[in-house]
């Protein structure tokens, strides 16, 4: 794909936002997005870039952010620069194809939308596996589970003790779905 190809690419998909920064260096800027395009030097790479969070918001997600890159990021990767978590794309622009370079744009704004969501819900699941983990092997039930863990919100070990009743319900009632959900999923 030639460096007027991309450009074309980019106009084709944002339109007039697209911005010149410097010769193979453009940028999408909207009011939730900041998507930049670079090419190497020599231009022969491409890189896509996207700020997904800052660093100290992400660093208690790296396990699950490098899990990620395995697989679930497809073409796309989560890196570290600047003390900033960032969406990356990179191909050789020779090989570059418009179905790549649109997939790979789709991709970046789908991680920019979902930020550190899939990454906290992850973390979740982990620790609400190693709960049920806990509890079955100390031959607890799952009504038994549930009463531990509203004592522990009353006594301020979990949650905020000074927040209202419906805070607390609420908390108490994601607690029991995710519980109920992954009890049997968890061998103890």
């Amino acid at each position: 794909m030639t460096p007027e190809a991309i450009v074309q690419a980019l106009t084709n998909l944002f339109g007039d936002i697209v911005q010149t920064l410097a010769p193979g260096s453009y940028q999408v800027e909207t009011a939730g997005l900041r998507l930049l395009v670079l090419l190497s030097d020599d231009q022969s790479w491409l890189r896509i870039l996207v700020p997904i969070a800052p660093i100290q918001e992400a660093r208690p997600f790296l396990e699950q952010l490098l899990t990620a890159n395995f697989d679930p990021t497809r073409e796309t990767r989560y890196a570290l620069q600047e003390n900033v978590l960032w969406g990356v794309f990179q191909h050789s622009r020779e090989g570059l194809t418009l179905e790549d370079l649109t997939a790979a744009i789709q991709q970046l704004i789908e991680l920019h939308q979902q930020g550190l969501n899939p990454c906290f819900t992850q973390l979740v699941e982990q620790q609400m596996r190693q709960i049920i983990w806990a509890a079955k092997r100390q031959g607890q039930s799952l009504e038994a589970t549930l009463q531990n863990l509203d004592r522990f919100y009353q006594e301020g070990l979990m949650g905020d003790m000074n927040a209202g009743t419906q805070a607390k319900n609420d908390t108490l009632a994601a607690w029991r779905y995710q519980l109920e959900r992954l009890w049997d999923q968890v061998e103890g």
